[in-house]
């Protein structure tokens, strides 16, 4: 009996032991389960946790910032997620024991392209214990005269690694998810980094690649990476501005010791239907181990209870029918009813014992009835293999079209819709060419109707091609700064598809160029509508040139990019040439954009677009509504083909009227007005760029033309821009099919060069 004693004495002493040294980790335990589960839709998942006693904290983690602890900052909307030092968590796996981070990138710039000084600033991320990992990120350097650098502490021990990367021209540069050395370089990342320090350098300050001001560093995850040209061109102001970030996989375990270990001394976390994985240097790149449920089983592994129990009747399974599953604790199995043999799967049917014998009629029904259900589950395993391509196929072109730089800007724009690909075939009909509107140089625009019965204008690149969706990127961002009713608003975009897709309002009564050169709508396109598009479609290029923070260049304004609607309001489309322009950079180094006959004569012999280079272009859309001529035809005498050359001689030669349309000539009461926009016209196709108005003055001076005499025409379309009720200006248009008053035109005038005309005007003075 004492004996006895004894031992259950030693025995119950060491229980107690026990539950005392895991005492704070079941603490932790019973509390967690009231704790805040989310941080701005991110979930927060035990053993990491917000309120304090809501997480897992080792004896050995720092009291400053516990390393399971996170911040939940709600001076951002929608909050963020913080882990130790400011750095935003974007997602936490249990299962796979990884956690996603977002990290600014580091950057070495040029101040400006006069200047030899550079600004730089270099990214760090200190997370104690956890490593990023090898296998789902690289580290990436861009730039033309670049090399980087990639440290950390591994095992202990300072680690550095890096890349290098020149170029000459930006047309060298191949858009891709992978760096080829050109303009993008890349390093692999071996296991068990951690204390990243990121540097970005130039070799000669960027001196000979004006187009490339900057130097750009960062580790990134795998599937997060697109390069492009875009990359390239940002300017010092753009990091300033708003420094962009990428995201980050890092390992995570618990604690440092193994499974077997955590076990002796009572700590261990995993509970109960648990599997307890041990973390090596080799496996994870960190020690220590991590949790996860057994197979049949779901949950959170280190909470009590956590991992339940998985019916698998209520899902896939394979019983032949749901009556034969019965559900056990971790699994499952198929039975076959009383009076029937078999195992009741899918491959073992049930089969009734009292039917021992099968006529020949009943073999033949049998097979013939195996083979049409071996085919039917063919073509079911078929279209899903082939359903799960589609998914696959469409994330891909997610990634390919610069879906992951633009969701984290698109996401914080509430106008701004994402349509999957699905919803545009239903609202185009599969894109019926019945739906086609218009074809332009980038793309063709469909008519279509959105579930809310809403009628779009919905733009499809014309081809697979990289650049394409730069060309697609940039539209997107320039449309999201522009505030104006003049400008043809953008709704949404689709990612999902093989070609970049862009949805904007419909405009229902075409083009500027489809009333110039229409019989059937001159008679109602008078002087005075024609004098309103003018000075609406000038405030527009006025408003990009100096009213929005970082100034545009349209870089393709033509008639055939002016929309109508049906009071006659100019709407300003097609931002896809468009570029952005930093503030302390006057002119724009391109490739050849925009079209022949508008085309600014100077870029010729400069190869550099500025905003003078728009009001030369809107000088020829002045033209045009003079003389209701295309810009460019090789239908018209040698002499006469270049609209601006035939413009400028009977300007010249003090002949106007001889190439004014007859329409608005014999309006005796408009002759002042007209001489007064032709002279404009001739100031904006100066020769030289730095001769010729502003915009914000060509603005200026065609309102003042239009207060030279009050139109009647004007207070008709305010009365019906209230009513929102144009039916009489449009009285005598011809309909289309829908009642629509013409439509989207996208035809590109012929590609042909203007000839070198003007040097002999004396700059078209």
């Amino acid at each position: 009996m004492g004996y006895q004693k004894h031992f259950l004495t030693f025995l119950f002493s060491l229980v107690l032991t026990r539950l005392i040294s895991g005492s704070e980790a079941l603490e932790s335990l019973v509390i967690a389960s009231n704790c805040t589960s989310t941080c701005g839709g991110i979930r927060i998942p035990y053993p990491f946790g917000i309120e304090d006693g809501c997480y897992y904290k080792d004896k050995d983690d720092g009291n400053l910032y516990p390393l399971m602890k996170i911040t939940c900052n709600h001076t951002f909307s929608p909050p963020q997620p913080i882990l130790g030092n400011n750095v935003q968590i974007l997602n936490i796996s249990l299962e796979e024991g990884e956690i996603s981070l977002n990290n600014n990138v580091s950057y070495n710039c040029r101040q400006s392209y006069n200047s030899s000084t550079y600004l730089y600033s270099y990214s760090s991320l200190y997370v104690r214990n956890f490593t990023i990992s090898n296998s789902k990120n690289k580290f990436v350097a861009t730039g033309c005269d670049t090399y980087a650098w990639f440290k950390g502490q591994r095992y202990g021990k300072d680690y550095s690694t890096g890349c290098m990367t020149t170029c000459n021209e930006l047309d060298d540069v191949v858009n891709s998810t992978q760096c080829n050395g050109v303009g993008c370089c890349e390093a692999s990342i071996p296991d068990g980094i951690t204390n990243l320090q990121i540097e970005a350098n130039s070799y000669h300050n960027h001196i000979g690649v004006e187009f490339n001001p900057c130097s750009v560093a960062y580790p990134v995850a795998n599937d997060a990476f697109y390069f492009s040209t875009l990359n390239l061109t940002q300017s010092l102001s753009h990091y300033l501005s708003e420094l962009p970030s990428a995201p980050i996989i890092y390992n995570w375990g618990i604690g440092t010791k193994n499974c077997s270990e955590a076990e002796k001394e009572g700590s261990r976390l995993c509970k109960s239907n648990t599997d307890c994985i041990n973390l090596t240097h080799e496996q994870q790149g960190l020690d220590g181990y991590r949790c996860n449920c057994k197979e049949g089983y779901s949950g959170n592994p280190y909470l009590p209870q956590g991992c339940q129990d998985i019916n698998e009747c209520k899902r896939e399974n394979d019983c032949e029918r749901p009556e034969y599953c019965t559900n056990t604790d971790g699994s499952y199995y198929c039975q076959c009813p009383k009076g029937y043999h078999g195992n009741g799967t899918q491959t073992d049917r049930c089969i009734s014992s009292s039917k021992t014998w099968l006529t020949p009629v009943i073999i033949t029904a049998g097979i013939g009835g195996s083979i049409i259900i071996l085919l039917v589950v063919g073509f079911l395993l078929h279209w899903r293999n082939g359903e799960r391509r589609i998914k696959k196929l469409r994330e891909s072109f997610f990634r390919q079209n610069g879906g992951l730089i633009l969701h984290q800007k698109l996401s914080r724009m509430d106008a701004l819709k994402i349509f999957t690909a699905q919803d545009l075939e239903i609202a185009t009909g599969k894109y019926n060419e019945m739906n086609i509107i218009g074809r332009g140089g980038y793309g063709i625009v469909y008519k279509g109707i959105i579930p809310n019965n809403q009628l779009v204008a919905i733009k499809r690149s014309l081809k697979v091609d990289p650049g394409q969706v730069e060309q697609f990127i940039n539209e997107v961002m320039i449309l999201s700064q522009i505030n104006n009713r003049n400008v043809v608003r953008l709704l949404g975009c689709c990612l999902e598809t093989e070609v970049p897709l862009l949805v904007y309002e419909y405009i229902n009564n075409g083009t500027l160029y489809d009333h110039l050169h229409d019989e059937a709508k001159v008679p109602l396109f008078t002087w005075n509508i024609r004098l309103g598009i003018a000075s609406e479609v000038a405030e527009v290029l006025a408003y990009l040139h100096t009213t929005i923070t970082t100034p545009i260049i349209h870089r393709d304004m033509k008639s055939m990019n002016i929309l109508l609607d049906e009071c006659y309001t100019a709407k300003v489309a097609d931002f896809g040439a468009s570029r952005l322009v930093p503030v302390d950079q006057g002119q724009l180094a391109t490739m050849v954009l925009g079209t022949w006959g508008y085309l600014d004569p100077e870029y010729m012999q400069t190869s550099e677009l500025t905003e003078k280079s728009d009001a030369y272009s809107f000088g020829v859309v002045l033209v045009e509504l003079l003389t209701r001529k295309k810009a460019l035809s090789y239908q018209r005498p040698e002499v006469e083909r270049c609209l601006a050359m035939h413009f400028l001689l009977k300007m010249k030669e003090d002949r106007l009227f001889d190439i004014i349309d007859k329409n608005i000539a014999n309006s005796q009461g408009d002759i002042e007005q007209i001489k007064k926009v032709a002279n404009l016209a001739k100031w904006c196709l100066f020769l030289k760029g730095e001769d010729r108005p502003t915009m914000k003055e060509v603005a200026m001076e065609l309102e003042g033309i239009k207060r030279t005499k009050k139109h009647p025409w004007h207070d008709v379309k305010s009365s019906y821009n209230q009513e929102n009720d144009c039916e009489s200006l449009l009285r005598g248009i011809p309909k289309d099919d829908d009642g629509n008053s013409g439509g989207y035109s996208g035809q590109d005038s012929d590609l042909y060069k203007c000839p070198s005309f003007i040097s002999s005007l004396g700059g078209g003075r």
